[in-house]
């Protein structure tokens, strides 16, 4: 599958540890990152990453364009809602493109968790199915 991985910079520490704590099903799937967030997760892993620019300078709305041609499968996307971002309107529309086209995304690490676990089982397998452009 394709995960996507991205992460305020006040959750870059929890991405980390979280691509740490995972490794072991992540490697089994394409990883895509935005720029810093990517980079981290490779110097602390063994995860190869798939690295977009930075979030503000157009990285989500590059992962945005992979969710719209239905390429992504997973979007894991730890948000800092109590900072404000200056790229919110890309955020906003990067989680619309996600409910669109019925891509997974967790947007805090509880729900991080809990799609990676449907991952390892195999309950996110009707992902193969869907009309991939």
């Amino acid at each position: 599958m394709n995960i996507a991985l991205i992460a305020h910079d006040n959750k870059k520490d929890m991405m980390v540890n979280f691509a740490i704590a995972y490794e072991n099903i992540l490697k089994e799937h394409n990883l895509s990152a935005t720029g810093t967030t990517g980079r981290r997760i490779m110097e602390a892993t063994s995860l190869q990453v798939k690295r977009f620019q930075s979030g503000p300078l157009g990285g989500d709305q590059q992962i945005g364009a992979e969710i719209a041609t239905n390429s992504m499968d997973v979007v894991i996307f730890l948000r800092d809602p109590l900072t404000p971002q200056p790229h919110e309107p890309d955020i906003q529309a990067l989680i619309r493109l996600c409910d669109v086209n019925m891509i997974p995304v967790a947007t805090n690490i509880a729900t991080a968790e809990i799609l990676i676990r449907a991952l390892e089982r195999g309950d996110l397998a009707w992902r193969k199915y869907v009309n991939k452009k």
